[in-house]
């Protein structure tokens, strides 16, 4: 971990070499000494992570070195080191965005010492936070995410990328399971948003009646129940996304509401009588075709304009050709290392099966099949019958986000069992698996 950098700026050569040895006793800090405001503004490129400061240097006050480090570096924490103890002056300073005011006495060494510790704690977070978001902003990677080289796909690079780039409202269409949240999440963590949160709403998941709470927060004693404060989605994604997927779920009351959010850039709790300002980047997303949702009577037609921004649509797995591979063998390799597993290849009977099957699940199907066939296979080679595709779910079912791999085996070994009249030793034969397994999944699953 590099060393936490320290400025310590006093013109009483003595003290100031005193500050610096009672501060260097921690090997990770990294102290340096300036005995004039002008001496340390040059050495602001070095980015140190927090400056004590003298309240009377020979070339400037406290105050005024205050202000021109906020003006060059508005992150770095300033502590104020007086000779005075004046409330006002340090009530004014603080304001001004010291991160803290210390009276020069026989308590100063053990109160900067547990200031700067505050400061390190939140400099260590700070750094995690940005090491997380270089994370997920990999694991958000447009070429990872979309295998492919079907031209619909690489057009949905391009829209991405074009999203990415800009600030225009984002709405995303697609059948269940094309990745419309990943997409919403690659977009965010590849704009200049990406350090500020990404906060995901499905409005088909929250009832009507709690959806208006969720979104603006309310405050105590707005209803009952209402024990505190709570901010709602819209502001805790202040400054950065907020993803509502199933947007065309959202009821005409709330329409209207979230249209005059969209308008005004304010919010409004529940009970409260303040706004508060939002700075928020919108993507949508959903199943439906919202234009006739618009003619149905069913969505705000003012609202529709407001939300289409750039249209994204994703193509469905079945009509992206020989991409189902591309994507299978990235999946396959994936799951390799996730599971321990040697390289394994497709045999050819599996490809053709592959590029048979429709994939009513799409892309979230496909990676449920894959990963259920590296743990089936005990060869280097996926075949065929190590492929097993999942029964077409209902909307209302589709929750394979939330399934185990052990509960997508039961559901397979289920549906077989279904399929040959509940005979074990023909369900163990025909999915390669021993029928001791097969009876473990009937037990668990109550699956006969």
């Amino acid at each position: 971990m590099d060393q936490f950098k320290i400025f310590v700026v006093e013109d009483d050569v003595w003290y100031a070499d005193l500050l610096k040895y009672h501060l260097s006793l921690n090997p990770d800090f990294e102290v340096e000494t300036f005995h004039s405001g002008k001496e340390c503004l040059a050495s602001l490129h070095k980015r140190p992570a927090v400056i004590t400061v003298d309240y009377s240097l020979p070339d400037m006050t406290g105050r005024e070195l205050l202000e021109k480090i906020r003006k060059q570096l508005p992150g770095i924490a300033v502590i104020i080191i007086s000779g005075q103890e004046d409330i006002t002056t340090a009530v004014e300073l603080l304001k001004l965005g010291a991160f803290d005011y210390i009276v020069k006495n026989e308590d100063t060494k053990s109160r900067l010492w547990n200031s700067i510790r505050l400061v390190r704690e939140n400099y260590d977070l700070k750094l995690e936070n940005e090491r997380l978001v270089r994370e997920v902003g990999k694991k958000y990677d447009f070429e990872k995410m979309f295998v492919g080289t079907e031209k619909a796909n690489r057009e949905t690079f391009s829209m991405m990328e074009k999203a990415a780039n800009s600030q225009i409202t984002v709405s995303i269409t697609g059948e269940t399971g094309t990745g419309k949240e990943l997409v919403a999440k690659a977009i965010h963590y590849h704009s200049d948003r990406s350090k500020k949160p990404f906060i995901a709403v499905n409005v088909g998941a929250i009832p009507k009646e709690l959806i208006e709470s969720e979104l603006f927060g309310y405050e105590k004693g707005a209803f009952t129940g209402a024990a505190s404060r709570k901010s709602g989605m819209i502001e805790e994604a202040n400054q950065g996304t907020l993803f509502l997927d199933e947007i065309a779920e959202m009821d005409l009351t709330m329409q209207t509401k979230l249209l005059r959010v969209l308008q005004e850039r304010e919010i409004r709790r529940l009970g409260s009588t303040q706004n508060i300002k939002v700075d928020i980047r919108l993507i949508t997303a959903t199943h439906k075709n919202l234009a006739d949702e618009v003619s149905k009577g069913n969505f705000r037609a003012d609202l529709f304009y407001r939300l289409m921004g750039l249209p994204i649509h994703l193509v469905p797995l079945r009509d992206r050709g020989n991409d189902i591979i591309l994507l299978a063998r990235h999946f396959i390799d994936s799951y390799c290392k996730e599971h321990n597993r040697k390289k394994l290849t497709l045999s050819e009977d599996a490809v053709r099966k592959l590029l048979s099957y429709k994939f009513p699940g799409n892309v979230r199907e496909l990676k449920a099949s894959i990963e259920l066939a590296t743990i089936l296979t005990e060869d280097k080679v996926i075949a065929a019958r190590h492929l097993n595709f999942m029964p077409v779910m209902s909307q209302e079912d589709d929750s394979t986000d939330e399934m185990t791999l052990d509960d997508h085996i039961g559901r397979i070994v289920g549906s077989y069992l279904r399929k040959n009249n509940n005979n074990p030793t023909l369900v163990s034969k025909k999915l390669d698996i021993s029928r001791s397994t097969i009876y473990r999944y009937i037990k668990k699953y109550n699956l006969m």
